[in-house]
C-alpha cells in the first residue's frame, strides 16, 4: 500500500482471498398495514365508468346546484321565465311532417279541426317562417310586377326600399297584436283560449297569401282583385271558424267577436291588395 499526499494506493498484488457470496434468502414478502382509504372508483360510482349518468355520490356539487335565491332559481317561475330560451324551445320543437299538415290543414278552412289538432302542442316555428316567408315574397313579386310595368311603358324605376320594412310590420305586427288582444278579450269573457294556440292560428291562416302573392304578377286588375278577395275569404273563415267552438262560451256576444275577426281578417287582404297588388306606373 502506497500514500502519496493526500491519494492511497492500493497494491492488487497483496489483495488474496475471494469475496464471501451472499445467501440468497428466497421471495421476500412485502407486507403493507391495512388502510382506511377509500378504494378507487367507489363502488357507488356514477358516470362514464359505471355507463349510468350523473356525477359521483361524494363530489362537491356547490358548483352544479343552484344557491338559493339566485337568478337561475327565480327565473325557473314567474315572468323572469319569459326571458329565457328555455321557455320558447318547445314551442318550436316539431317536425316537417307536423308543419306540413298543419299547412295543408290552413288551406281547407270548412274542416275547423285545427284548434283541436294542436291543442296538445302549438308551435311558433310555423308561424315565424310564414311571416318571413311572406316578407320576401311581397318584397321580391312587388318590386318584380312594378318593375316589369314599367319597362313595358318605357318609363323610369325606381325601387322602393319602404317595400320590405312596411311588409315585416304588417305580417309580424298583425301575427302578434291581434292575437294578443283576442286573448285579452276573451280572458275578460271568461272564455277558454291559449295565447300560444292564437298565435299559432293567426301565423298559420297567412300561409294562404303566399301563392296570392305569387299569382300577383298576372297583369289584369280584376285578376288581382279576385285573388286577393280568395285568399282574405279564406283566411278569415279558417281563423273564424275555429275560434268559434271556443267563443261561444263566451256568452251572447260571441257571434259579434267572431264577425269582428272575420271583417279584420278580410281587412288585411283588403291592405295587402291596395299597397302590395296594386301597380302604379
Amino acid at each position: 500500500m502506497m500514500s502519496g499526499g493526500n491519494y492511497t494506493s492500493i497494491d492488487n498484488q497483496k489483495l488474496s482471498g475471494s469475496v464471501p457470496a451472499v445467501p440468497d434468502p428466497g421471495q421476500v414478502t412485502v407486507k403493507f398495514s391495512d388502510s382506511n382509504l377509500q378504494t378507487f372508483p367507489p363502488s357507488d360510482t356514477r358516470g362514464k365508468i359505471s355507463g349510468v349518468s350523473g356525477p359521483p355520490s361524494d363530489v362537491d356539487d356547490t358548483f352544479s346546484k343552484p344557491a338559493s335565491g339566485s337568478s337561475d332559481e327565480a327565473q325557473s317561475s314567474g315572468w323572469f321565465r319569459a326571458f329565457t330560451v328555455a321557455a320558447y324551445k318547445p314551442y318550436f320543437d316539431v317536425d316537417t311532417s307536423d308543419v306540413l299538415e298543419r299547412i295543408k290543414d290552413s288551406l281547407f278552412p270548412f274542416r275547423d279541426t285545427f284548434t283541436e289538432k294542436t291543442s296538445d302542442n302549438p308551435d311558433l316555428y310555423g308561424p315565424f317562417w310564414i311571416c318571413s316567408t311572406l316578407i320576401f315574397v311581397a318584397a321580391s313579386i312587388g318590386t318584380f310586377v312594378t318593375y316589369i310595368s314599367h319597362k313595358v311603358n318605357n318609363k323610369d324605376w325606381n325601387y322602393d326600399i319602404n317595400l320590405v320594412p312596411w311588409s315585416a310590420g304588417l305580417f309580424y305586427g298583425y301575427v302578434t297584436i291581434v292575437p294578443l288582444c283576442l286573448y285579452i278579450i276573451l280572458k275578460y269573457f271568461s272564455a277558454p283560449s291559449g295565447l300560444v294556440q292564437l298565435f299559432c292560428l293567426y301565423g298559420y291562416s297567412l300561409f294562404v297569401f303566399i301563392p296570392a302573392l305569387c299569382l300577383s304578377v298576372v297583369p289584369l286588375e280584376i285578376f288581382r282583385w279576385v285573388i286577393a278577395g280568395v285568399a282574405g275569404f279564406m283566411s278569415a273563415t279558417f281563423v273564424a271558424l275555429n275560434l268559434r267552438a271556443h267563443i261561444k262560451s263566451a256568452g251572447e256576444r260571441w257571434f259579434l267577436i267572431v264577425a269582428a275577426i272575420f271583417l279584420l281578417q278580410l281587412a288585411l287582404a283588403v291592405a295587402l291588395k291596395i299597397y302590395l297588388f296594386t301597380v302604379t306606373v
